[in-house]
């Protein structure tokens, strides 16, 4: 059977013991329902709990929940249990810390999530077999650091890495040690050659999106873009990380942290990106549109916010998606020109190459 994640908004009210009763009250009757109860994650703090259930549908769900208890869920989606573990550490009740009849789990399923990667600056270079082996090294070193500050690697792309950490203080230092030991092991001798990357968010996993940390994840993938060679955070990380650290604040040589209304700008500008970057006729002025801003108010916000102009950061969103599909080997380029909005392969060959250092027909080789 399929596994769902729930997520209940409770009332200032409810207490760590309070669900953990309503966890054994939906235990008692889950058969009646073909479901049953893995695990649950309670945040004392926001107020929110999470349960894992195997279950035949998200009805299911909620018939079990509203027949035991009344408390239904606000939201479901459909998770792997495997890429659960990997986030949250546990897909089963953790042992009794308490002498008592209840497991009371006092255990915030709040996480921070980081994107760190180092890349060649283009594509050619990728043909450097002694440039690939430097790219190697600096990824064992990642992830030593990473499991030195009890981080759980998610997932590993090409490019990057997906991982997740319980605390943000230990999220936030690891990403600072990553950053220093590149530049003192690697960056001075091959600075003009790769670059690294870093994102922080934090969040819960389940939002409004149907993935698992769906939204976190997305929002630190764009910060992972946004500013190379530094840690690029979100303005809750920080907030979050100084009041643990009260008397540590973060160096701003180091660190970019985002402020809310540069955080939903980007949102908002990725969102509309998304759903209309192959359309050929896409303009500024749809962006000026869907966005709300005249041009020239426009162009000083991205400018200020990605370090582009509009145009700029259209065409490398572009030309990003480009790999892809190149990568796919589906399309000749011609095609994967006009599909990638592009109006004429030529064009597109000679942005490819500004952009990446080799043309697609030398990539596809």
């Amino acid at each position: 059977m399929p596994i769902y994640m729930d997520r209940h908004d409770v009332s200032k009210e409810v207490t760590a013991e309070i669900v953990a009763d309503l966890h054994q009250k939906d235990l008692k009757i889950q058969h009646k329902f073909n479901c049953k109860g893995l695990t649950y994650w309670f945040d004392e703090k926001r107020k929110t709990a999470f349960c894992l259930v195997e279950a035949p549908n998200k009805a299911a769900i909620k018939e079990m929940h509203d027949y035991a208890h009344g408390e239904v869920p606000n939201r479901i989606i459909e998770v792997d249990h495997a890429v659960v573990e990997s986030f949250l550490g546990r897909i089963e009740d953790p042992e009794k810390s308490q002498k008592t009849k209840l497991n009371i789990i006092n255990d915030p399923a709040f996480r921070t999530i980081m994107v760190v990667g180092v890349k060649p600056f283009s594509l050619k270079e990728n043909l450097d077999k002694s440039l690939n082996t430097i790219v190697d090294g600096v990824n064992r070193a990642i992830v030593s650091t990473i499991e030195l500050y009890k981080g759980r690697l998610v997932k590993q792309n090409p490019d990057h890495f997906l991982i997740s950490f319980d605390s943000v203080t230990n999220a936030v230092v690891c990403a600072l040690k990553i950053r220093t030991e590149f530049e003192e092991n690697f960056g001075r001798k091959y600075s003009s050659h790769i670059e690294l990357n870093i994102g922080l968010n934090a969040g819960v996993p389940v939002e409004e999106k149907e993935g698992i940390f769906e939204n976190t994840i997305k929002a630190a993938h764009s910060y992972f873009d946004l500013v190379k060679g530094i840690v690029v955070i979100s303005s809750e990380v920080k907030d979050l990380y100084e009041s643990e650290n009260l008397n540590t604040p973060l160096a701003q040589d180091s660190v970019v942290a985002l402020n809310p209304a540069e955080e939903h700008f980007l949102k908002e500008l990725l969102d509309f990106t998304e759903s209309e970057w192959s359309n050929t006729s896409l303009s500024i002025d749809d962006f000026c549109r869907y966005l709300g801003y005249s041009k020239s108010r426009l162009y000083r916000k991205i400018v200020t916010v990605t370090g582009k102009s509009a145009n700029s950061f259209l065409k490398v969103y572009r030309l990003n998606r480009s790999l892809n599909l190149l990568n796919k080997k589906d399309m000749n380029i011609s095609e994967i020109a006009f599909e990638t909005g592009f109006n004429s392969p030529a064009y597109f060959s000679k942005c490819f190459h500004q952009t990446f250092g080799i043309l697609p027909s030398q990539y596809i080789k």
